[in-house]
């Protein structure tokens, strides 16, 4: 059995953000050289998530895939912004005293909460069959990177892990 490991990085904005990162994914198994397995693509921060959806070829003015759009408005009113301090018991003042203190944060920063809470709710992997070299994802499906942490942009690492034969 072969295990095989690759890191990517994804450059998110102030505002949820959405990455199909399926071509990347697929370059990737192409350079494991592995036939037959399991292509884990997984998120290691808390407030974005990875997951499977079709492509939608309509658009918002952001250029966000009107599902993926749908799927935002849905969490919102399960999940509402974090729009001010106290909206939400997280965080508590020793992790903001913390964050500003050890971590060199802004307390704007920490304003984030709602997006840890999508991240639960999605989840931060994806596992995908791999049959003959090919990730089994069906006819529409492709692969997202999602950061919903709309405080501040980021760099993010997007880890994809393959084992098998």
């Amino acid at each position: 059995m072969a295990v095989f490991h690759e890191v990517f990085t994804i450059e998110s904005g102030q505002r949820v953000s959405f990455d199909d990162v399926t071509e990347r994914v697929i370059k990737i198994v192409e350079s494991s050289g592995i036939k037959e397995g399991i292509v884990n693509v997984y998120s290691q921060h808390t407030s974005c998530s990875v997951f499977l959806q079709e492509d939608s070829e309509d658009v918002t003015y952001w250029n966000v895939p009107l599902i993926l759009q749908d799927m935002v408005n849905v969490l919102e009113k399960i999940i509402p912004n974090c729009n001010n301090e106290g909206q939400y018991l997280h965080p508590g003042p020793i992790h903001v005293k913390n964050a500003m203190e050890l971590r060199d944060e802004r307390s704007e920063w920490l304003l984030n909460t709602d997006g840890h809470l999508r991240s639960v709710l999605l989840g931060r992997s994806e596992t995908i069959p791999l049959v003959d070299g090919e990730m089994v994802l069906g006819e529409f499906g492709r692969i997202y990177f999602t950061d919903m942490d709309q405080t501040r942009a980021r760099t993010r690492n997007v880890r994809v892990q393959i084992v098998g034969e």
